[in-house]
């Protein structure tokens, strides 16, 4: 790592572990004077044509001059990175600016032996992030034709680029300001290096138990059996410094003295020689680690994981832990059981993703119980590298996972989390399983940020995405359980059939209450006139329904008959298994110690009419979700983000540390005039005289307001008359408020132009630390004073995200026309929240704006009222720039 006090202009937000093609990582750095050796390595380690593509010319080695300019840079006019690999430099990418202080000509350099790992694209999305901060919008560069790779850079990365052929050097110029494609470019290039680098920890060629022990009970030596009982397909090694034999086969001190190459290195020993291993498979090239070890949930443990991390990734290496249970890979070309379980999940379907060691050993188990099938299961523990995000990356694209379901106990980075499931969950089910406090409440061991946006917050951003959020494990296997084996109902009619018409009534009045369509379907199964003869009619009666259109979902409620087997009955339902759409069985009061619940039968079975329609109603809500198609909301006219980006700047720079600075009228005026958005004007009075000659300048009629956030708005409390036609009404009614007023201690009143009667409604816009920009809206007053009727969603909003956000809270009713009222102006409505949502979106420096309150008339939309709040802006965790989270 660099030695920050070097300098006191050292950009070090600049630094980022990032992930190669190959999924292995390195850290990219800003350089400095002290990698001029390091820089001479690499350059006389190059061959010929790379030098010659490079300079123009060929040349063995750099001057003194050279190496001097090279590394003393300002960071500011010329910057220049570096991509390290332990101690030697694998690429170097600088820009220089040129007599347009607004364009700087750009170069990169590879290592010959990293080319093709997309080093080149890493390096142009971090010098362009760097060159906007510091004023830069284009970037230009010579580069000689025979270079096709560094021309397929510039060509790929999803900018406009221009250019012409000069002098024998094709000339390229190209803005950097990021595009739509430049974005998905940028989404892309990540999600396939992150897919790589878990797919290397789930199908390992080879692989090292680090702490392998001869000791039964003991963490070395079950891991090792486990590998090995698996019939996993590759080598495996074993490493004890103690032993010479280790579950029958040889074992070595040290990873270096490995006769083999090692994918995967699996670490069971006392956190106290982890670092020392790293080292040790730093050396010997292996390129990811399973760390099992504990002991790192304190403050300290805190500190000690971003050490490993930070070793570790270094060195190509990406970590999975610590405190993990470990990996499972189902696929019989891998058979892979790293894990201290002694269960043994069955090959199917699903991936698992889970963190804590524990909660990744109740997952497995009520599976195992449920009979679910697994593809691959990653548990991260403290997932100080590997996340659940980089789980999704991979399960998106493997063919043998059709259903994904996660457990989560904390999000470092929800808003990416955000953008990965909505891809995902457009092509797999995404069930989520995560508590009430997640994101409010740190659990022991997990580095990440805590919100103070509302608790509903979370639960928007994951409703936003698509994923099917539940709360418990078991709920989770209750939905994965159905979705393994049947696609999401396609409606909401569920035809019931049963031999208990009480039992049909009772799933009746669940299915009512979940919002779906429930009917019985045809007289109550007659069971009485024998197996032979009962079977066939239930085929007939099953065949009917799900031959019917109008129908969805079948559900088979079985209550258990002496005179008929259960597992009849579920053999039946096995025979539609290949149907489009679900059958379920339900079978209440089972006793039958061979059956169990979930899939174990080969057919979704539920115990409780409960279960089985939340578990319905939770697939339903996601097949509606899937048939809404994604529409980003177009930018409205009269935004100008680059004149309030400018504005900010200005604003910000008078700010001094964390503090916060409130807008004035009038600054805030200026500053939402860039996104297009007015603000009743209104003047606060002391006096009589004061109040007549500010209603004169406004314009008559006008309302006066107490001066004070929470009485501005009470109607009830006299802190707000309206229609206030003229002088000798105005006067009357401000003696009479002010004297009122006096008794809350409010002494200043307000005196406010009329706007056009309608529905007063409140938008809230926050810089969330962990969300990101949270939108929140509600209807004032009790609606939301009294009984938190909020709708909450994070920027970027889609149409669909939009018009739910307005329909949500549950006074909403008002807005469409209520009791003899009118119906608001929805398009005006939803023009204004776009509007603030791109302010917000665009703007991190923006930390509050609430615009309380806002009178939506049936063809009228009037703010009357905002407050702003600005602050520094802390990096955004969704940049442009590809990073690991820190």
């Amino acid at each position: 790592m660099v030695d920050r006090k070097l300098s006191a202009a050292y950009p070090a937000h600049w630094e980022a572990d990032v992930v190669l093609r190959d999924g292995t990582t390195a850290h990219l750095r800003p350089i400095t004077p002290m990698d001029a050796q390091a820089l001479q390595e690499m350059h006389k380690h190059q061959s010929e044509t790379s030098v010659y593509l490079r300079y123009f010319t060929y040349k063995s080695s750099l001057t003194p001059k050279e190496l001097e300019r090279f590394t003393n840079v300002d960071h500011v006019n010329r910057v220049a990175f570096t991509v390290v690999r332990g101690s030697k430099i694998i690429g170097v990418g600088r820009y220089d600016r040129l007599d347009d202080p607004q364009e700087a000509e750009v170069a990169f350099n590879v290592s010959d032996e990293y080319q093709g790992t997309g080093i080149g694209s890493i390096l142009l999305e971090h010098l362009a992030a760097a060159a906007r901060e510091n004023g830069i919008e284009k970037f230009s560069a010579e580069v000689l034709p025979e270079n096709r790779k560094m021309l397929t850079v510039f060509s790929d990365a999803g900018y406009a680029v221009a250019r012409h052929f000069e002098d024998g050097v094709v000339m390229l110029e190209f803005s950097i300001n990021p595009t739509d494609k430049s974005r998905e470019v940028t989404e892309s290039r990540e999600h396939r290096a992150e897919a790589s680098s878990v797919a290397g920890l789930l199908s390992p060629q080879s692989i090292a138990v680090i702490g392998a022990s001869r000791t039964w009970g003991k963490l070395g030596h079950d891991v090792l059996e486990r590998i090995v009982e698996s019939g996993y397909t590759g080598t495996v090694y074993a490493v004890n410094d103690a032993a010479l034999e280790v579950g029958g086969m040889v074992a070595y001190g040290k990873v270096t003295e490995l006769p083999g190459p090692v994918d995967v290195a699996v670490l069971c020993i006392p956190r106290a020689g982890i670092l020392e291993a790293i080292k040790d498979c730093a050396k010997h090239g292996v390129k990811a680690l399973v760390i099992m070890s504990a002991g790192y949930e304190s403050a300290q443990g805190l500190s000690a994981q971003r050490e490993l991390v930070a070793l570790a990734r270094a060195n190509g290496m990406r970590v999975l832990g610590p405190a993990s249970l470990g990996l499972i890979n189902t696929d019989p070309e891998v058979n892979l059981h790293i894990s201290g379980s002694t269960g043994v999940s069955k090959p199917g379907n699903v991936g698992f993703f889970s963190q804590s060691a524990a909660m990744g050993m109740i997952l497995q188990g009520v599976g195992i119980q449920q009979g679910v099938g697994v593809s691959s299961a990653i548990s991260a523990g403290l997932r100080a590298d590997v996340s659940g995000n980089d789980a999704m990356q991979f399960f998106e694209d493997d063919p043998r996972t059709d259903v994904v379901a996660m457990y989560l106990e904390s999000f470092g980075n929800p808003r990416k989390f955000a953008r990965i499931a909505r891809r995902l969950a457009r092509r797999k089910p995404v069930v989520v399983a995560k508590t009430d406090v997640m994101g409010r409440r740190l659990p022991p061991g997990h580095s990440v940020r805590v919100g103070q946006a509302p608790a509903g917050a979370m639960n928007a951003i994951l409703r936003q995405s698509g994923v099917i959020r539940v709360r418990s494990s078991e709920e989770l296997l209750d939905v994965t359980s159905l979705l393994s084996v049947f696609p999401p109902p396609q409606g909401p009619n569920v035809a019931i059939i049963s031999n208990s018409l009480t039992i049909a009534e009772v799933v009746c009045d669940v299915a009512e209450d979940r919002n779906l369509n429930s009917a019985i379907h045809g007289e109550e199964l007659d069971y009485s006139v024998g197996q032979s003869r009962a079977i066939p009619m239930l085929r007939s009666r099953l065949q009917e329904l799900v031959d019917d259109p109008e129908v969805h979902t079948v559900l088979l409620a079985h209550l258990p008959y002496s005179g008929l087997e259960t597992s009849a009955v579920l053999k039946v339902a096995r025979e539609f298994l290949d149907q489009s759409k679900p059958v379920v069985t339900l079978v209440p009061g089972l006793s039958d110690s061979d059956i169990t619940g979930g899939v174990k039968q080969g057919v979704p079975l539920y115990t409780s009419p409960t279960t089985a329609i939340g578990a319905l109603a939770k697939a339903y809500g996601y097949q509606q979700w899937v048939d809404v198609p994604y529409e980003g909301i177009e930018d409205p006219a009269g935004i100008d983000a680059d004149g309030a980006a400018e504005y900010l700047a200005e604003l910000v720079a008078t700010v001094s540390g964390s503090n916060l600075l409130e807008l004035s009228e009038a600054q805030a005026q200026k500053l939402l005039g860039f996104y297009g958005i007015q603000i009743y004007g209104s003047r606060v009075v002391n006096t009589v005289e004061e109040a007549v000659e500010a209603a004169d300048e406004l314009g008559w009629p006008v309302a006066l307001k107490a001066n004070d956030p929470d009485l501005r708005q009470r109607l009830d409390l006299g802190g707000v008359r309206l229609s206030i036609p003229d002088r000798t009404s105005l006067e009357a009614n401000f003696t009479h408020m002010k004297m009122l007023m006096q008794t809350y201690g409010v002494d200043a009143l307000e005196v406010q132009s009329m706007a056009p009667a309608g529905q007063a409604c409140v938008l809230k816009a926050v810089e969330d630390p962990l969300l990101g920009p949270v939108i929140s809206f509600g209807l004032s007053g009790d609606p939301v004073n009294l009984l938190d009727d909020w709708a909450h969603g994070v920027a970027p909003l889609s149409t669909y995200d939009l018009e739910q956000l307005i329909r949500r809270p549950r006074s909403s009713v008002r807005l469409l026309g209520y009791q003899g009222l009118a119906a608001v102006d929805l398009n005006a409505l939803k023009d204004f929240i776009t509007r603030v949502s791109l302010f917000k979106d665009n703007h991190p420096e923006v930390t509050v704006a609430k615009f309380a309150p806002i009178s939506v008339a049936a063809d009228s939309l009037s703010v009357l009222s905002v407050n702003i709040q600005i602050s520094n802006a802390e990096q955004r965790t969704d940049s442009v720039r590809r990073a690991l989270r820190s």
